[in-house]
């Protein structure tokens, strides 16, 4: 073969992982299994709980789970601050530069492919830590993925006519208003989302916020360790402001640019993402000084609106315990995780 047909190993890792998660679909989730734990972080963005999961994992045995929905891109690196090469080869990660940025990837993909995770790590004798921020892919790996109907293809052109005639504001408002808890968990500029949602809603007549997780009471085959790291919101803004700074001052934009090349545009989900969104915009501009001062500004706006949301979202989740990382020492917040992992009851 020529080097152009030669497969790579992660190629061949990569066929061998989609044989088995489609394998891991046509198993019956009644199927009993003994509960095994798993440790799972959540908490906002820029919290600290990628530092904290590594020095975790190096404690325990651990591996990582990613629960990042935009970390499973290539190429979306500084926006996501993704884990470094080197960090990846001190402790195994996971769920990690999975898809092409123009690729879909959905919360029922996370919830097969971070289950199968999940039981290759145990099945080494290894502690699976579920890391990340995104709350509606980690209450799926938790109490499994969501219950909404199928599309109804006249139905979503309907509703995606409607979009284009009345814009995405009227849309979003309309949610707001028939479920309010869902609308406040997303933004009003993702649109695949917002469409998706009505549609639930015209198809049952109930909420998405209510439909989604129905008779998903009990988490499934693993005992959950779950904790939400925390610090006061002051505290924690100003540790946003300053990593939205670090980010541009990175490379952020040149980033962007290269996913522009890429596709990424035709990424709804990945293009709506915060920084990503207000990036595009800015390279849509005459890119003056007025106009870099506005996106950064506007960057760290909706970075400190995603953790509030974030905050509201994780509020409602009763399998997490809440761990303030300023309250606590930060080994003795680490002890806890330990503590509790490694108990007999």
């Amino acid at each position: 073969m020529t080097s152009g047909t030669t497969l790579e190993k992660q190629d061949i890792e990569r066929i061998f992982l989609g044989f088995a998660i489609e394998a891991e679909k046509q198993l019956s989730e009644n199927i009993y299994e003994p509960k095994q734990r798993v440790i799972v972080l959540a908490g906002p963005t820029a919290v600290g709980k990628s530092n904290f999961s590594l020095d975790l994992a190096k404690k325990i045995g651990g591996e990582i789970i990613s629960a990042d929905s935009m970390q499973v891109y290539r190429g979306m690196d500084i926006g996501t601050a993704k884990v470094t090469s080197s960090e990846i080869d001190s402790v195994p990660h996971y769920l990690i530069d999975i898809r092409d940025v123009k690729d879909p990837f959905n919360v029922v993909d996370f919830y097969y492919e971070a289950r199968h995770c999940c039981k290759q790590i145990l099945a080494r004798n290894r502690v699976p830590i579920i890391v990340g921020g995104t709350g509606f892919y980690i209450h799926s790996a938790i109490y499994g993925p969501p219950s909404g109907p199928p599309s109804v293809p006249e139905l979503r052109k309907y509703l995606e006519d409607e979009l284009a005639e009345v814009g995405i504001e009227v849309m979003f408002d309309k949610l707001k208003e028939l479920d309010p808890e869902y609308a406040a968990t997303i933004t009003k500029n993702d649109k695949q989302k917002v469409v998706r949602a009505l549609e639930i809603i015209r198809l049952t007549g109930e909420k998405v916020s209510s439909l989604s997780w129905k008779e998903r009471q009990q988490p499934q085959n693993y005992d959950f360790r779950c904790w939400f790291l925390n610090r006061p919101k002051e505290l924690l803004y100003k540790r946003i402001n300053k990593r939205c700074e670090k980010m541009v001052a990175q490379g952020f934009l040149d980033e962007v640019r290269r996913l522009e090349e890429g596709g990424i545009r035709n990424n709804s989900s990945a293009a709506q993402a915060i920084g990503y969104r207000q990036a595009l915009d800015f390279l849509d501009t005459e890119q003056t000084k007025a106009d870099y001062e506005g996106f950064l500004e506007k960057f760290k706006k909706a970075s400190r609106h995603y953790a509030k949301r974030q905050f509201t979202w994780f509020r409602r989740e009763s399998a997490f315990r809440w761990l303030d990382l300023e309250l606590h020492d930060y080994e003795v917040a680490m002890e806890m995780v330990i503590q509790d992992y490694t108990q007999t009851s």
